[in-house]
Formats: structure tokens, sequence, C-alpha cells
């Protein structure tokens, strides 16, 4: 018998190599469908690499023919309770999605979604959750909560608007079609569509320069997320107070003496 450790173990698999973890969502029988038991694998994994000084950008992606299907409502996702009265679809998200792509929001290095094929629902939400999306022209986006009588959740009520603006997230959310990686791309939602066979190698590169960056990437990602709220006078202050953490780093010294002396940086991630 299995327990339940072991099986949330299987269903997130990860690696490091060269300072770039990869993190895999696991149960390609599914579609890599975001179970409860998932969510809690991809969490402890998110956080055992944050507190990994050797890795310096992580990478999100799925085994198989999908990245994510969505939550899995017949394995511990969101799903109707025994009345109407009783049920509460919305109580998996405040304890356990919610909190997940939250932390995805403040994770304290930059994350690279790779995106191999359907992400759907939550799915989406969880790449959208990344700094920098990468897809395989073969990939879709879905926000399929029409079909099952319910809404877009995991944030993607609030990203959507802001990266595709209010027409598109209408057309996305209200009719619940699937939207091609490439549409996906121009569009803005995404940074790059690829063949299918070359996904994992350019995540790679994308995430390659950001592990050899500077420590202020860090600082970057969360002044950019920090921005979709804030006013102008408060974000002004915000890169003040940030730029003065940046300039303290060994990064900054290291970059300064490197374009004195005409070379490449080398960064450490200090």
């Amino acid at each position: 018998m299995v327990d339940a450790a072991t099986a949330t173990a299987e269903k997130v698999r990860t690696s490091v190599e060269d300072g770039v973890a990869i993190i895999a969502l696991n149960d390609p029988g599914t579609l890599n469908a975001a179970g409860v038991d998932m969510v809690a694998g991809l969490r402890a994994a998110f956080e055992r690499h944050a507190a990994d000084d050797a890795v310096r950008c992580v990478i999100l992606t799925g085994e198989g023919r999908g990245f994510c299907s969505g939550a899995n409502l017949s394995g511990g996702g969101p799903a109707a309770g025994s009345s109407r009265e009783e049920s509460d679809a919305g109580a998996g998200l405040e304890t356990v999605y919610n909190p997940f792509v939250t932390s995805l929001r403040n994770y304290p290095k930059p994350i690279v979604a790779a995106v191999n094929g359907p992400a759907a629902g939550v799915g989406a939400s969880l790449a959208l959750a990344c700094d920098l999306i990468v897809a395989a022209e073969s990939a879709y986006f879905l926000q399929a909560f029409r079909r099952i009588g319910l809404v877009p959740d995991g944030g993607a009520t609030y990203l959507l608007p802001r990266l595709v603006g209010k027409a598109r997230a209408m057309e996305l959310a209200l009719l619940g079609e699937k939207l091609p990686a490439r549409t996906a791309l121009e569009w803005g939602l995404i940074n790059r569509c690829v063949p299918d066979a070359e996904l994992m190698a350019t995540a790679r590169d994308l995430a390659r320069a950001l592990a050899d960056g500077p420590k202020s990437l860090a600082y970057i990602r969360r002044l950019i997320w920090e921005s979709l709220d804030a006013e102008w006078a408060e974000q002004l202050h915000a890169e003040r107070t940030v730029q003065r953490d940046a300039g303290r780093t060994e990064d900054f010294r290291e970059g300064v003496t490197a374009f004195l002396q005409k070379r490449p940086a080398q960064f450490k991630g200090r």
C-alpha cells in the first residue's frame, strides 16, 4: 500500500541542474489534474527550492501531453457537496489553491512556465502566476468553468483583464473557448510560442539566463507583481526603497566593476 506522503511525492517530479530547478506535475493519466495532494507536493517542492541557494530559477511544467487540466474534481479538488445548501466549491480555494498561487506570486526567485499541452482551469492560473511563460505550439489555455457552472479561479479573474484587457478576458471566461498558444502570444498572455520539440530547450535557455543574473532579478519580479495594485506615487517609492537594497548587493558591485573593466559580469545571486 502506498501512503499519502509517497503518493503526493510521486505526483510531483523535481530535478536540479546548473542552478535551475525543474518542477513537473506528474499525473499524465489525468493530464496532470491538480488535486489537493498534487498542490501539496508542488508547494513542498517550491518551498524546498526557495531555501536552496544553489537554485536561482525554477521551471514549472507537466509530464506527458498536458501542463495541467485543472482541479481534480474526482480526486480532491473543489467539488459539489451533498446538497445545494451544504456545498461549498470555494472551500478548497481558500485553504489550498489560493495560498499556493499567492506563494508563487511572492516567490523569491524567477519562475518560468513551460506549457506543454492543455492549461485549463486552475492549470491556466498556475501558468499565469509564473513570471515568464513559454508554450508549445500544440498547447492551449482554457477557462472551462462555464461548462460545469463555476467561475474562473486561482487568480484568473484578476490576471486576465490586466494581461489581455476586459474584452478578451470576458470572451475567454464567458465563452469558455480554447485559446491556442499562438493566439495567446499575439494577445500578450505569454512570452514565447515555440515548436513542441523546442519547448524545454527554450525554457531552459530562459531559465539559465535568469539563473545567471543578479540578485536584483528577485527584486524586479516583486516590483512588477506589486505594481498591479499600486498607485503611481506608491510604486515610485517602492522602486526607490528596493533600489537601495539592490545597491547593497555583491552583484551590484560586481556589475559595476565588470562594466568598468569591459568584461561580462559574473553574478552569484548575492
